[in-house]
C-alpha cells in the first residue's frame, strides 16, 4: 500500500506516525511510505525581500524540523520511507498531493500546529476530508 503521511512536528503528527508503525501489518507486507510537510508560504514581500535562495534554505530548514520525529520512529522500526516539502495551504495540498500520487491511504494527526482555532479537528485534517478521494486515516 502507498501511504502518504502528513506530518508537521505536533504531538498528533508524531501519535499518527506512531500509529502507523505499531499497526504496521494492518498496511500490507511493506507499505511504500511518504512522509509530506506542507509549509505555508511567506508573505509575498517578505519572500520577495529575503530571495530565493533563502526562501528555500527557510522552507528546508523548517521542513528538517517538523520531520525529525517521524523519520526517527520510522528508522527506528526499519520502515523506508521518502519525505516530500510542498509550500502552500497543507489541507489543500495535502488533498492535491494524495489525488496526484495515488496514493492509497493518507494518515494525518487530527490536529496540527495551526489548529488551534479548531475544537473537534484541525483545519488542515477538516480541508483534507473534504477535498480528497483518497480514504484518510486521522489519528488523534
Amino acid at each position: 500500500m502507498k501511504i502518504l503521511v502528513a506530518a508537521d512536528g505536533s504531538k498528533y503528527s508524531r501519535a499518527a506516525v506512531k500509529y502507523l508503525t505499531d499497526h504496521l501489518d494492518m498496511f500490507g507486507t511493506k507499505p511504500e511510505v511518504h512522509l509530506l510537510h506542507v509549509r505555508p508560504p511567506l508573505p509575498g514581500r517578505a519572500a520577495a525581500a529575503l530571495g530565493r535562495g533563502v526562501v528555500q534554505r527557510y522552507n528546508d530548514e523548517e521542513t528538517e524540523k517538523a520531520l525529525r520525529a517521524a523519520k526517527r520512529l520510522l528508522q527506528k522500526k526499519g520502515i523506508a520511507f521518502r519525505e516530500l516539502q510542498v509550500v502552500g495551504d497543507p489541507g489543500e495540498q495535502i488533498a492535491k498531493h494524495a489525488a496526484r500520487g495515488r496514493y492509497g491511504l493518507v494518515l494525518m494527526g487530527s490536529h496540527g500546529h495551526g489548529a488551534l482555532g479548531s475544537l473537534v479537528l484541525g483545519s488542515a485534517a477538516a480541508k483534507v476530508l473534504a477535498g480528497c478521494k483518497v480514504p484518510a486515516l486521522i489519528v488523534r
